[in-house]
């Protein structure tokens, strides 16, 4: 009947993502879907149970058409988006039409070209550098007492090996993050996003052309050469990959390996058989994924026809959020959810998504996180939070969900 369980809708704060998981607990206990209103105004049907989560992420009749949110945004708020979804004021349209914002068959067709790049071999051979990396930053911390964590490791850690990834020069690196940022941040003036798009597509046509030319080793070239059945790539898909690998293989990773580093720091125990045992690695990984993974909702969908979950009806034309960091906290899923367990290996969890959309890089996102909490906690035993649990800033966004800052006291092995 397409009746909300409930006979108000909730608006949601600007910060609720300071303490999500609150409300997303009261949601799957309220329904299986509830209407609300986001903090930039738009009206969405919000999924919160692991099940229902899951089957929607595979559900055909659950779009992710780029072309068509504006009309969706317009039609449930009166405005565009303004938040990290690629579809706000000053965005052009090329760079939001990438995979990510599409369905089969051009999704199919999109994927499976990139992935003839993207290959765990690909991946793998990135291990050298990232270890390379890693130690260099923790280096660089040696000599402080106290630093900011985000600003010194967890950010500088993923971006730097996306940026090698693509094979972006050195000196390009600092430019091409500032145009990222204003595209993905909030807040930002519209015509400065208009101006940051035309320089990261101006500069992402002059990359592809000097890959052309001059072809090399990186994930940039190997997009540009990839065929199948004769089919490539377009400039315009080109230019939009490096979009979408510029913003995902680096907010989300930084997230991801902060909030994996903030937990452990809040979990002492489950921090010290970690640092026992760090061959727990990889299963810990996983752990603190479905624990924190850093994306508290999927990327905006929208309903294509009508859609039943449980007793609830969602129309068609919907927008509708999937909330990936609920179902990974979902008791009727994964037992006694709330708490932390290295040792739950848990099986199913949705930090990465799941079907056709599940995410291309995650692999390289779990290297990354594997080696670089295994240098972190064996190279400082006695890192500490700097500041109370309640005192940290999360960020005040409607998709992610990550520290501001993660102040701490290093304190180095001793080298001598």
């Amino acid at each position: 009947m397409g009746a909300s369980p409930s006979t108000t809708i909730e608006q949601l704060a600007e910060d609720f993502m300071q303490h999500p998981f609150e409300l997303f607990e009261r949601l799957r206990a309220g329904g299986p879907a509830h209407e609300i209103v986001m903090p930039h105004g738009a009206k969405v049907w919000m999924v919160t149970r692991y099940d229902d989560v899951r089957a929607l992420l595979t559900d055909p009749r659950v779009s992710k058409d780029g072309r068509r949110m504006n009309e969706m945004f317009n039609r449930h708020s009166g405005a565009p988006v303004e938040d990290e979804e690629p579809t706000g004021p000053g965005f052009d349209d090329d760079l939001s039409a990438h995979m990510m914002n599409s369905d089969p068959p051009r999704h199919t067709r999109l994927r499976t070209l990139v992935s003839k790049a993207f290959t765990a071999k690909r991946m793998q051979n990135l291990r050298p550098r990232i270890e390379q990396v890693t130690g260099e930053l923790l280096d660089a911390m040696a000599d402080s007492a106290e630093l900011d964590l985000v600003s010194a490791f967890t950010m500088h850690l993923p971006v730097t090996i996306l940026f090698d990834l693509l094979g972006i020069p050195q000196q390009d690196r600092d430019v091409f993050r500032e145009w990222a940022n204003k595209l993905v941040g909030a807040g930002h003036d519209p015509d400065e996003v208009a101006e940051a798009s035309r320089q990261l597509i101006d500069y992402a046509n002059a990359l592809i052309d000097a890959k052309r030319v001059n072809p090399d080793e990186a994930l940039v070239s190997a997009l540009v050469r990839v065929t199948d059945d004769g089919d490539r790539l377009t400039q315009s898909e080109l230019v939009a990959m490096i979009f979408l690998l510029v913003v995902a293989g680096s907010e989300t990773p930084m997230n991801q390996l902060g909030n994996a580093v903030y937990h452990l720091l809040t979990h002492r125990d489950e921090l010290s058989k970690l640092r026992a045992d760090l061959s727990l690695m990889p299963a810990a990984v996983e752990e603190l994924m479905r624990f924190d993974g850093g994306v508290g909702t999927a990327s905006f969908r929208f309903t294509a026809a009508d859609v039943t979950v449980g007793d609830v009806v969602i129309p068609a034309g919907e927008i509708i959020v999937l909330s990936l960091s609920s179902a990974n906290r979902d008791s009727a899923h994964f037992a006694d959810a709330n708490r932390l367990d290295l040792n739950r290996r848990p099986r199913g969890a949705l930090a990465f998504g799941h079907g056709i959309h599940y995410c291309i890089g995650a692999p390289l996102a779990k290297l990354t996180m594997e080696i670089g909490l295994s240098r972190l906690i064996t190279r400082y035993p006695d890192l500490r939070l700097a500041a109370e649990p309640q005192q940290l800033q999360w960020k005040n966004s409607t998709l992610v969900h990550g520290l501001t800052a993660l102040p701490v006291l290093v304190s180095p092995v001793d080298r001598a």
